[in-house]
C-alpha cells in the first residue's frame, strides 16, 4: 500500500510507486494523500487530501485486501501525517517504508517544520527503512554536525534502518550509507550518472517495498533496491522540459532483447 500524492507528469508520486513495486513482483494498492500541479521542473501547487478520505481509503482497502508492506511518500500536513500513522497503528507486523519527502526536485517545499516534527513523532517509530537525501537527513535533524549524526539521530526516533543517499554531495561517484543497530552498517559506490532525475526517491523507497513484501531481509532488499533504481536512472528520457524520467519498466526491454 503506497500513500503519496498523485503527479500529474506520470514521473513521481503513485505512478513511480506503482511502477516499481510492479516492477518488484507485487500490486500496488495506491492512496493519494494530495493532489498536485508540477511539471518535470518544479511543484506549482498541492492540495492536501482530506485525513478522513485518507483514512476511509485506507481502511476499505485493508478490510479486502492483505498488504504486505506500506510505502509512504509526501505527506504535506500534520493531519495528514497523523491520518497516515493512525492506519499504520493498527497493522504493527507489516514493514513501513518512508521516503521522507521535504521539498521537489526543483526545489519547492513540500514539508514545513510542523510536518517534520510529526513524522518524527508518528512515523518514525514505526519505520522499518527510511530513504532520505542527505539535505532530507539534515533537514530532519536539525543542528547535527555532521550527516553521520543526523543519521543516528533518525534512528533514535525508532526506525530500523536508515539509508541516507549522496546524490546531492559533490562526490565523484554517488555513496549511499546504511545506518542501523546504533551504528554505520555499510556504504554503496554507485558510478554517478550525468542528469537528474524526477522520481528517484519515490523509485527506490517503492523498490524496498516490493522486496520486503516478497520476504526479503532488510539488508538484501535495500541493496537490490538500489541495484533497480540506478538502472532505471540510467535509461532515463527527457519526456519534459526538466529534470528526466526513470525508466522504471526498463526491464521489459531487456527481456525483448
Amino acid at each position: 500500500m503506497a500513500f503519496s500524492g498523485l503527479d500529474p507528469t506520470g514521473g513521481a508520486g503513485l505512478q513511480a510507486d506503482i511502477e516499481a513495486i510492479a516492477s518488484m513482483g507485487c500490486h500496488t494498492a495506491p492512496i493519494a494523500s494530495c493532489l498536485t500541479v508540477q511539471t518535470t521542473c518544479n511543484v506549482h501547487d498541492v492540495l492536501p487530501v482530506e485525513p478522513t478520505l485518507i483514512i476511509e481509503q485506507a481502511r476499505a482497502v485493508l478490510e479486502d485486501i492483505p498488504v504486505s508492506a506500506f510505502k509512504l511518500g509526501v505527506m504535506p500536513t500534520p493531519l495528514v501525517v497523523e491520518s497516515v500513522a493512525t492506519i499504520l497503528r493498527d497493522y504493527p507486523g507489516v514493514p513501513v517504508i518512508l521516503d521522507p519527502v521535504i521539498a521537489a526536485g526543483g526545489g519547492a517545499e513540500l514539508a514545513d517544520e510542523a510536518v517534520i516534527e510529526a513524522l518524527l513523532e508518528l512515523i518514525l517509530p514505526q519505520t522499518t527503512v527510511i530513504t532520505p537525501n542527505s539535505p532530507e537527513t539534515l533537514a530532519l535533524i536539525r543542528g547535527s554536525d555532521s550527516l553521520d549524526a543526523a543519521a543516528m539521530g533518525l534512528l533514535s526516533h525508532g526506525c530500523d534502518y536508515a539509508l541516507v543517499t549522496g546524490a546531492h554531495r559533490k562526490t565523484p561517484e554517488v555513496v549511499n550509507t546504511l545506518y542501523g543497530d546504533n551504528r554505520k552498517l555499510d556504504e554503496y559506490r554507485w558510478p554517478r550518472l550525468p542528469n537528474t532525475y524526477h522520481g528517484s526517491g519515490c523509485t527506490l523507497a517503492s523498490a524496498i517495498a516490493g522486496l520486503l513484501a516478497q520476504q526479503q531481509a532488510p539488508v538484501a532488499a535495500i541493496k537490490a533496491a538500489q541495484q533497480y533504481t540506478w538502472r532505471a536512472l540510467q535509461r532515463g528520457s527527457h519526456l519534459g522540459m526538466g529534470q528526466l524520467i526513470p525508466n522504471r519498466l526498463f526491464w521489459i526491454d531487456d527481456n525483448n532483447d
